[in-house]
């Protein structure tokens, strides 16, 4: 009787870790363009709460504001930490533009939307390298 070999070979060992590389070398880039999607959701949540409370401002007092905390009650920073809001104001306080600039690792990210803005009359715009087709929005 012959005695059978248990166990796997060098070569079989192999083989299984280079097809698991090619497998993560396709799979993480994929998973990085989603975590940033993920990441511009929180940015693009933060600035619908604070246009949506410009715009509750604007009918009790006529005019809009740039003071995010104070008068709207709104932290600037996205619950994440991935996106800061700055809302510049113009002639007589009637329209603003909100800009969300990354923070914390979002701007590092060479296919990243450096910045999203969106004005009282609901227009959006982005910065950066993949503006393409609203990618960003």
């Amino acid at each position: 009787m012959k005695p059978t070999s248990r166990g796997f070979t060098l070569l079989e060992m192999m083989i299984v870790v280079a097809i698991i590389a090619i497998l993560a070398a396709i799979a993480y880039p994929n998973y990085r363009r989603y975590a940033l999607r993920a990441g511009r959701a929180d940015g693009k949540d933060l600035a619908m709460r604070i246009a949506s409370a410009e715009e509750r401002y604007f009918t009790n007092f006529n005019r809009y504001t740039d003071k995010i905390l104070d008068d709207l009650s709104i932290n600037p920073v996205s619950e994440r930490g991935l996106y800061s809001a700055v809302v510049q104001l113009g002639p007589q306080d009637q329209t603003y533009l909100l800009t969300l600039t990354p923070v914390a690792g979002m701007a590092q990210e060479p296919d990243a939307c450096e910045s999203l803005t969106i004005n009282n009359t609901g227009y959006k715009h982005q910065t950066g390298s993949n503006t393409q087709n609203g990618a960003c929005w």
